[in-house]
Formats: structure tokens, sequence, C-alpha cells
């Protein structure tokens, strides 16, 4: 998938940090960059300052919640890719993502074979586009 001269840059926004590093880590040994930011502000931070293939959004975070960062990055970047994590299988803040543009909701704990899959199909669509 990435090109290891040019790795897939992936931003990991959850306040939850164990699982957020862990996830991170493994991203990291399949050859990706992983960042990972805590908060929804740091999050915005990051998108403004640094180039990123992907964000890995957390719906549910402290202080400014997933969807209200989600409106935010369409701001900055409207083009980016943002996946949504959530805990709740039935949640309305999926819908409601997808709606503002998420690429698509993902239910903890993460498939991680799914999930490096739908990471190849984003980077085949940026090779094409």
């Amino acid at each position: 998938m990435p090109d290891a001269k040019l790795p897939f840059k992936l931003l990991m926004v959850d306040d939850e940090k164990d699982f957020a590093l862990t996830l991170a880590e493994r991203m990291e040994l399949r050859g990706l960059s992983a960042s990972v930011v805590f908060d929804g502000v740091s999050a915005l931070q990051r998108v403004r300052e640094e180039y990123f293939d992907l964000v890995m959004l957390d719906v549910m975070l402290p202080g400014m919640n997933g969807l209200e960062v989600l409106r935010r990055i369409r701001e900055i970047n409207p083009e980016l890719p943002v996946l949504l994590l959530t805990g709740n299988t039935n949640s309305r803040d999926c819908l409601e993502g997808m709606q503002q543009g998420a690429r698509a909701c993902i239910n903890k704990p993460v498939d991680l074979r799914a999930l490096l899959s739908l990471f190849a199909e984003i980077e085949k669509e940026k090779l094409h586009a």
C-alpha cells in the first residue's frame, strides 16, 4: 500500500490514550506514519500545520466532540478523508458524521484487516485523482 519513501500519514484523534497509542504503533509496524493527539483542539492545530492522508477521529471526545472537529476539518481541508471511530454501534453520530462527509464510521474494537483495506482504498483513490 504506502510507498516506503512516502508513508501514508495518519492522524489518530482519541481520548482513550492506550487505545490510540496501541493502534498507532500497530499502524507504524505496517509502514504507516501515525501521529496521535487526544483532543479536538490539538487535532485541528495539527491539520492546519501538517499534511495528512487521513484522520481517524473518535466521535466521543471531551470538550469539542468529534462531529464538531469533523465540521472544522471540512472548513480547513474539505478533501481530507476522515474516518470516525465509535464504541456505540447504533450511533446517530455516525449517520450525522457521514452526512458531514466522513468516509466511514468504524466500530471499536477496530478490525485491523478491514481498516488497512480501507486505507489502501483511500490511497488508491488519491493516486487516481
